[in-house]
């Protein structure tokens, strides 16, 4: 794809406002052999673990042997412990569907508490966290759920998944070498399961390999399941990154006219973004929001556009509506902030990135530290002469990215000026 001097300045510059890795996994989803399509800033959706009992309409009537207080789960009769991890369980997939992830994350981590050895409590919980792209908090949940559930597919599938996110602290060679055992070990407990070998191929190409082995998971993904629009797109995205471009396009329309839904829409406008296709991208965000307009994997892809085209009115709304709906994701505050950068927004950028910086991890602290982050605000503060406005920003910054060398001197200056 031929790129003019406007786009490949644009694109330069999302790479430094967004810090994602052109990885070939970023929104892998899982249709309902391992899990429901549905969406979130590229991420799997692992259906809800079941209960063993529907959930009825109307309230749950009162137990009378239900106890209250600091009651220990060890200390109630078996039959009311049973009871009252099937009802968090039902309760935390309800808040889970309903996208109350503070609210499910109680209800599952309650269920962990009353049965510590039910694999379906750390399922779920670790689901919630990959709904928020919590991904070192989803690998442990997963990790745990794995313990108890060693003939699981789903956790497998699930634990596999997160392990090829790409993360602010960098690619880690053991986790990408994990992910391919665990989908290697999804196949061997259910041999045609086609999101299985899909994320083999994920896992794979995340490790460096274009090889016919790479191709050949995908491909198998596809015979298993050829309505499965995910696959389709993944072995596009290989085939181009091949040189294979004329076998690629097919695929990428075939998998547009397969997608009922918002989330594997979403999943055709990242591999399209992923190759700096950026106006080829709206119309399908435009199809899924029409599907589903609080759809946070939609808005946030519609916003990180729209910043790379530097639409940043249109940009700050959707990415608002994205933080709104998964407040815990990092990366829709950073893109903001470095979005309100751009408009010399300062103060607005100061206070989105903090916010990121109660959710962030360790790695991403340190990205919050940055020309594009904390710093940057600095120097736009010092641009405008607000040199104590600066020296804090400057000195948040050096407190998330100590080893920043730079900051040094500019807190030196700041000082000097103030």
């Amino acid at each position: 794809m031929k790129r003019n001097g406007i786009l490949c300045s644009a694109f330069k510059l999302s790479l430094l406002l967004l810090c994602v890795a052109l990885t070939f996994v970023e929104t892998v989803r899982a249709q309902e052999a391992g899990g429901d399509l549905v969406g979130g800033a590229g991420i799997f959706r692992p259906k809800n673990p079941e209960t063993a009992r529907k959930r009825t309409s109307g309230p749950r009537p009162t137990n009378p042997r239900r106890t209250t207080g600091d009651t220990r789960p060890t200390a109630l009769p078996p039959e009311v412990l049973e009871e009252r991890f099937e009802d968090s369980l039902d309760d935390a997939n309800a808040a889970r569907d309903a996208r109350k992830y503070a609210d499910a994350e109680k209800a599952y981590r309650n269920a962990t508490q009353l049965k510590p050895k039910d694999w379906r409590g750390w399922y779920g919980l670790g689901n919630v966290f990959t709904d928020q792209q919590r991904w070192d908090d989803a690998e442990k949940s997963y990790n745990q759920a794995a313990i108890f559930a060693p003939q699981s597919a789903d956790v497998f599938i699930a634990l596999s998944y997160v392990q090829i996110q790409s993360r602010a602290s960098g690619t880690n060679a053991k986790r990408l070498a994990d992910a391919e055992v665990n989908a290697r070990r999804a196949i061997q407990i259910q041999s045609t399961n086609a999101v299985a070998y899909d994320h083999l191929g994920a896992a794979l190409e995340m490790r460096g390999s274009s090889s016919a082995e790479t191709e050949q998971a995908y491909r198998r993904a596809i015979e298993l399941d050829s309505q499965f629009a995910v696959a389709h797109v993944h072995l596009a995205r290989l085939l181009r990154k091949n040189g294979r471009a004329s076998e690629a396009e097919p695929l990428y329309a075939r998998a547009i006219q397969l997608a009922k839904d918002a989330p594997t829409l979403v999943l055709i406008a990242d591999a399209l973004q992923s190759e700096q296709r950026w106006d080829d991208s709206e119309p399908v965000l435009r199809r899924a929001l029409e599907t589903d307009a609080r759809n946070p994997g939609a808005l946030f892809l519609y916003g990180r556009m729209l910043v790379v085209r530097k639409r940043y009115d249109e940009a700050e709304q959707k990415l608002k509506q994205t933080i709104e709906i998964s407040p815990r994701a990092f990366q829709p505050y950073y893109v903001l902030g470095s979005a309100y950068l751009r408009m010399d927004r300062y103060d607005d950028a100061e206070k989105t990135f903090n916010r990121g910086a109660d959710v962030a991890s360790a790695g991403e602290r340190k990205q919050l530290g940055g020309a594009f982050g904390f710093e940057g605000v600095g120097d736009g503060y010092l641009k405008m002469k607000r040199t104590a406005d600066a020296l804090r920003a400057y000195q948040r910054a050096q407190q998330l990215d100590p080893a920043n060398s730079a900051l040094q001197a500019k807190i030196a200056a700041a000082k000097k000026q103030g």
